[in-house]
């Protein structure tokens, strides 16, 4: 006998937003990833002080699948419940963390050592949340209905970002530009040990989910979910096959929509940071709803061909897309309103001599403005600076857009958020829905955590440096190189789910 859907809309509300939280602390990271690399790392090489960000960002997604086989385990033999609660206190302690190291040039190589440590936890935490939030929900909906009632905690990864967006915005406007890089980005950090004590609040009252409370009363549990869900071989193939046929293509759909594309606009288009925020903020907004859209459609269709036709778009259209973003900043195919043209000159001076700052603004005929910031330094006669990267000139390009080139740009984003939502919406349904109830939230877990930790984590340190190389060689297309490691990846996995994926491998989930 099914819960209500009163009961059904409580236990997605708690699980969801404990999902939420735990997606947003993930994410801050992220998105606060420019900033952090001037905090944690060397300041001399800021080149490599970002990509070293990007790795330490990945670390977070290449330690998941471990999450996912310890918490795993643990679901599978104490329960969902006790399980996630666990997750979400280990997520928001790293997190908080995170917002407490001291800087690189307070404690030195300490600094990047604890942050990746703490970024490992995050990891090891959201390996053990998503498996049993989504575990739990399938588990109170009824049949036929899973599809719905699982993408609403499919909104709560894109959400968490959105979120995470806005409390940054948010913290940049009531901040100076000095306080927040002085310590207001550490804001975003520290606020999440208040969401997640609400969380806690809420989720300590939930109940066990049914069907694993009926298998642990007919003693149905499984003694080793491990040895279990991947020393049987027959259970071992439908793993392999949610990993190569569905989790991997999605995971670096996801990944491209939503932080390629905002890497890709603040340091190849050369948007400013709060625009290219609030761009991706709107698309996410308007993109969300569709997880629901299409987690339902793949109730009545199946899941298979949903988010197969997700994989599919974004394999077709992905280089367009991307040409089409960039062509929006590049001022070479724009006409320049050349009396409009301003240049300010600042003069700060230092112990070592006087930092000169010379703003070029110029304004283009579509509404596009850019801001060319020129910095050298003047050193005081008879004294060398000791850091000589300060005694190079430097040049900081910062890009506006107005008008019609920022719907378009909008667009350009939401139309990724909903390939998105194709292949994301259908998936935690498709994967509860393949594995029986004993062995469900290890035996989902992994292959979920390896397609989105692994190939869709690695994707923004990849793709970066595809297109490095590529800029390197002298590729015209250079911006666009970064994009066939997604491109790649989602064939591979289209063409294997294509061929293998079929109706009765929810057969699967009825064998104990």
């Amino acid at each position: 006998m099914h819960n209500s859907n009163k009961t059904l809309w409580k236990v997605i509300g708690a699980s969801s937003l404990g999902t939420l939280i735990e997606w947003y602390d993930f994410f801050i990271f992220g998105s606060l990833s420019i900033v952090l690399s001037t905090k944690f790392f060397p300041a001399d090489n800021p080149t490599a002080a970002f990509l070293s960000t990007l790795a330490t960002f990945a670390a977070g997604f290449v330690v998941r699948p471990f999450g996912a086989l310890f918490f795993g385990r643990l679901g599978d033999l104490i329960g969902r419940k006790y399980t996630f609660m666990v997750t979400l206190m280990l997520m928001g302690g790293a997190t908080f963390l995170i917002g407490c190291t001291p800087s690189y040039e307070s404690i030195g190589f300490l600094a990047p050592l604890i942050v990746l440590l703490l970024r490992l936890l995050q990891g090891l935490a959201l390996g053990g949340e998503y498996g049993g939030a989504a575990t739990y929900v399938a588990e109170h909906s009824p049949e036929g209905q899973r599809g719905y009632w699982t993408s609403w905690i499919q909104t709560t990864a894109t959400f968490g970002l959105f979120i995470s967006l806005v409390v940054i915005l948010l913290t940049r406007l009531l901040l100076t530009e000095a306080q927040f890089d002085e310590w207001g980005w550490r804001v975003p950090f520290v606020l999440s040990i208040f969401m997640v004590y609400v969380s806690y609040l809420i989720r300590k009252n939930m109940d066990e989910s049914p069907e694993f409370k009926r298998a642990k009363s007919e003693g149905k549990t499984a003694k080793n979910p491990l040895r279990e869900s991947f020393g049987n071989t027959y259970n071992l193939k439908f793993v392999l096959l949610a990993l190569f046929g569905a989790a991997m293509g999605q995971g670096v759909v996801w990944y491209t929509g939503q932080f390629y594309s905002m890497s890709f606009m603040k340091t190849v288009m050369f948007l400013d940071t709060d625009q290219a925020d609030l761009i991706l903020g709107i698309a996410l907004l308007f993109g969300t709803p569709f997880f629901v859209v299409f987690g339902r459609l793949s109730d009545r269709l199946g899941r298979k061909w949903v988010m197969l036709a997700g994989m599919l778009l974004a394999i077709l259209t992905y280089r367009p897309i991307y040409e089409a973003m960039y062509q929006l900043t590049n001022v070479s195919r724009k006409t320049e309103q050349i009396d409009s043209r301003e240049q300010v000159t600042e003069t700060k001076p230092t112990e070592a001599g006087t930092v000169i700052e010379t703003t070029t603004i110029l304004h283009y005929t579509d509404g596009t403005e850019v801001k060319h910031i020129d910095t050298s330094m003047q050193v005081n006669e008879g004294r060398a600076s000791n850091d000589e990267s300060q005694l190079k000139p430097s040049r900081k390009t910062i890009v506006l857009i107005a008008g019609l080139n920022y719907v378009y740009l909008v667009v350009l984003i939401f139309i990724q958020i909903i390939y998105i939502t194709l292949v994301y919406g259908p998936i935690a349904a498709f994967l509860v829905e393949i594995f029986p109830v004993k062995i469900r939230y290890t035996s989902m877990s992994l292959p979920y955590h390896v397609g989105n930790g692994i190939f869709g984590g690695l994707l923004p340190a990849v793709s970066t440096y595809l297109a490095t190389n590529a800029q390197l060689h002298g590729e015209p297309d250079f911006y666009l190189a970064g994009l066939w490691y997604p491109i790649g990846v989602a064939a591979v996995c289209f063409a294997i789910g294509a061929i293998y994926i079929s109706k009765s491998m929810t057969a699967n989930s009825k064998n104990s």
